[in-house]
């Protein structure tokens, strides 16, 4: 069984993000980037059920300029056995990349597609969905545990009233949770074998997808500052504070 998982290289979870002075974005220059938190959730899985002798190959692809290779080659050190790089200098909204990864799919024809819920920067949540409308596959998503059981995958997903599990046939797309598994960490020898792992290149123009995005950034602002708290000398001086001053009440 092939599994595809999509990658993404975003700001890194433990820089403080800063915007523009002109508004336009997020500052990126001087930035560390970092492979998508959710992305490295769906690597290790795949890679757990590889070792497990339910896969017998990882394919990792990513979208973007030719800096996203980084993040390629860190898959690759978690245990990916060869990336495809969709070139393209074009900023992607989520439907332009779901396009891109269902004609990889028509492509590759994966058994599994395992992918992040959402991606720290943009946090849309839509890719996967997306993808599995556009191939018509079913879809697991917010994975808390997955299970191959052969030509079917059984999907524990976390929802509002608890725990609910779906079984999906084969070709399915997944889309990862927090909770599923604990990425591990690449060790210097697996980094050192990554660079002689196969990373294929591609325009991503060449799939046949027009790539004019729909979506058009507006401004982009940082969160208010937080205020200062108060602290007060009774229950009677904080409902009055309720009512009159915040108003909830």
């Amino acid at each position: 069984m092939k599994i595809l998982v999509p990658v993404k290289r975003v700001i890194d979870y433990n820089v403080k993000v800063r915007v523009k002075a002109d508004q336009t974005g997020v500052d990126l220059a001087n930035v560390k980037m970092a492979l998508n938190p959710f992305c490295e959730i769906a690597i290790e899985e795949a890679v757990r059920l590889k070792e497990a002798g339910v896969a017998t190959e990882v394919v990792a692809v990513s979208i973007g300029a030719k800096a996203v290779q980084e993040q390629l080659r860190t898959a690759l050190a978690l245990g990916a056995d060869r990336a495809i790089h969709l070139e393209t200098e074009l900023n992607l909204d989520s439907l332009q990349v779901a396009k891109l990864l269902a004609k990889l799919v028509a492509e590759e024809q994966p058994q599994l597609v395992i992918l992040g819920k959402q991606a720290i920067d943009s946090d849309n949540n839509q890719t996967g969905q997306m993808l599995a409308a556009l191939t018509g596959m079913g879809q697991g998503t917010f994975a808390s545990k997955v299970t191959v059981n052969g030509d079917k995958v059984q999907v524990t997903r976390e929802i509002d009233g608890g725990l609910q599990t779906v079984e999906l046939s084969l070709p399915a797309v997944v889309s990862t949770d927090l909770r599923l598994n604990e990425p591990r960490y690449a060790s210097l020898p697996n980094i050192m074998k990554a660079k002689k792992k196969p990373l294929d290149v591609k325009a991503a123009d060449s799939l046949g997808v027009v790539l004019d995005s729909k979506v058009t950034t507006l401004q982009v602002t940082a969160p208010a500052s937080r205020q200062a708290g108060v602290i007060v000398a009774s229950v009677a001086e904080l409902v009055e504070k309720l009512k009159h001053e915040a108003k909830v009440i």
